[in-house]
């Protein structure tokens, strides 16, 4: 027959009530903290927080105790406080790992406010770095290029340690940005360049140059390729036309404006010239005698 006489031992029963006390106990105060002073709170996310607080306080508290209860190797203060520690590390962890996370952008400088990144999904303006996390201005979603959407998004610093970052402003202060676009093959294709080559030399968009002190204070925080700086305007062929690419650097929060403001130079120049026109997909039909273009 089975020895049973281990159910009637008197010290693991004590344990064992020892143990429904203490699930008891801080259930019934858990319940009363909700009660009488979480529910009297008028803020939700005050009400939010408050509840996942105790209810991470007390179920670490709880396993801590129930552990001294029931191994003898935890009597001694130091080992005590080891499993204290390794419970609030399991339970807080994101909490912890987003504390790290703000260290490192005070100490490592990713990005600083006012800033435009990129980490993960998410693209936009820094602007507020806290404890825990830090808020972007959104641009992009919806709107066009780098439009703002309005909307703040609140990103935890620990995915600082999990989301590559990619920051417009940290290299130097300005971001080269290209317009593509294609003229027909009768048209003459180096006077374009020279017209576009005319327009980037205006004041207006010779102003994001970069001047040797920029490059010098760049080069000792990073080890940058030696290139050009200067605009330019580069030349392919492509099936209906030649293409020219306008090459230029602005400011990472003037892409929009200096693009649409190149665009609206470039059309009355092109309009004005009689040789230069823009290509659109256009069909060929040939036959014996002659050629019939339809556009």
């Amino acid at each position: 027959m089975t020895d049973l006489s281990f159910i009637f031992d008197t010290d693991l029963k004590i344990r064992l009530l020892q143990s429904f006390l203490v699930i008891a106990l801080f259930y019934i105060f858990r319940i009363l903290i909700t009660k009488y002073f979480i529910k009297n709170l008028s803020n939700s996310k005050s009400r939010y927080r408050w509840q996942k607080a105790v209810s991470i306080v007390t179920t670490v508290l709880v396993f801590v105790i129930i552990l001294r209860l029931w191994f003898e190797g935890v009597d001694s203060l130091a080992t005590y406080f080891g499993f204290l520690t390794a419970g609030l590390a399991i339970a807080l962890k994101d909490l912890i790992a987003n504390f790290a996370g703000s260290l490192f952008i005070v100490s490592r400088h990713p990005f600083d406010i006012g800033d435009r990144i990129q980490i993960g999904p998410h693209q936009g303006d820094v602007i507020d770095i806290r404890m825990f996390q830090f808020s972007l201005l959104e641009i992009g979603e919806w709107t066009n290029s780098d439009n703002t959407t309005g909307r703040v998004v609140h990103i935890p610093c620990g995915k600082v340690f999990t989301e590559p970052q990619i920051n417009y402003n940290q290299a130097f202060s300005q971001i080269w940005n290209e317009m593509n676009m294609t003229i027909t093959f009768e048209s003459d294709w180096k006077l374009a360049k020279k017209i576009l080559n005319d327009i980037l030399a205006k004041p207006k968009f010779k102003e994001n140059a970069l001047t040797p002190d920029q490059l010098k204070e760049s080069s000792l925080k990073f080890m940058l390729p030696i290139e050009s700086f200067d605009s330019k305007v580069l030349t392919y062929v492509v099936e209906n036309g030649v293409r020219l690419i306008v090459r230029y650097l602005c400011e990472p929060k003037k892409r929009r404006r200096t693009e649409v403001e190149l665009w609206e130079e470039i059309i009355m120049a092109f309009n004005e010239s009689k040789t230069v026109k823009f290509a659109y997909p256009t069909q060929r039909f040939h036959s014996d005698q002659n050629t019939i273009k339809l556009n």
